[in-house]
């Protein structure tokens, strides 16, 4: 049995998507939404403690935090050749990756309560928006320059690109891509690989963002 908790295009894609790319389709797919009772239920907080998604049960063990799920799926199931394991020349680049990839989530975070989850009479503050914003621009400016070939390992696709491939599908709701030409391409790669789409048509059409693009809030 293999059991993906999940909210649909969260940070679980990663899992969904590492999954398809090795050809395997979970069992059963748990899904929740963002500030759901059921977020914090037995059901989630027996497998993730911090009732934070996501969290897989397989080989009869359940493992949480996305980083983790990856680099076990990757370390159990070698085969497909998308971990770096210990020795590889671009192990620490690899984990660099890894690393890098949940500094910038922990931003679309940020940015996803400021504009999605905050209502009146909470307002988000136009500062904090406003850094978030700025700061997010600087980790894709910094992730510009470190795609130089198809993918982010000169060695091919991993599950560093699993890890940010998510990033790039939230990050364009908050800053302009057009700056980032290098990873308008990379995204187009990535999207269309066939683990990509299947994991895509699994998830259905996004409704998490109901606009195209989020201003940073004026001050009035």
């Amino acid at each position: 049995m293999i059991r993906l908790h999940h909210v649909p295009w969260g940070r679980s894609f990663r899992v969904l998507w590492l999954l398809q790319e090795m050809g395997i389709t979970p069992d059963e797919i748990v899904r929740y939404r963002i500030g759901d009772r059921a977020m914090r239920g037995a059901g989630l907080l027996g497998v993730s403690p911090a009732g934070r998604i996501p969290a897989l049960e397989i080989d009869g063990i359940t493992i949480f935090e996305s980083a983790a799920i990856l680099q076990y799926l990757c370390e159990s199931r070698p085969e497909p050749g998308f971990g770096r394991p210990p020795g590889h020349p671009e192990r620490v680049r690899y984990l660099e990756l890894m690393g890098f990839a949940e500094t910038q989530a922990s931003l679309v975070e940020q940015l996803n309560l400021n504009h999605l989850f905050l209502r009146p009479p909470a307002k988000p503050s136009p500062t904090v928006v406003k850094l978030n914003t700025l700061r997010l621009a600087d980790t894709l400016r910094a992730l510009e320059g470190m795609v130089e070939g198809e993918y982010l390992l000169p060695s091919g696709f991993s599950a560093a690109d699993a890890m940010l491939g998510f990033n790039l599908f939230a990050a364009p709701f908050y800053v302009r891509m057009d700056p980032f030409p290098r990873l308008r391409d990379y995204w187009g790669r990535i999207s269309a690989r066939p683990g990509f789409r299947a994991a895509a048509a699994i998830e259905g059409p996004q409704d998490f963002y109901a606009r195209d693009f989020y201003e940073v809030p004026g001050d009035g």
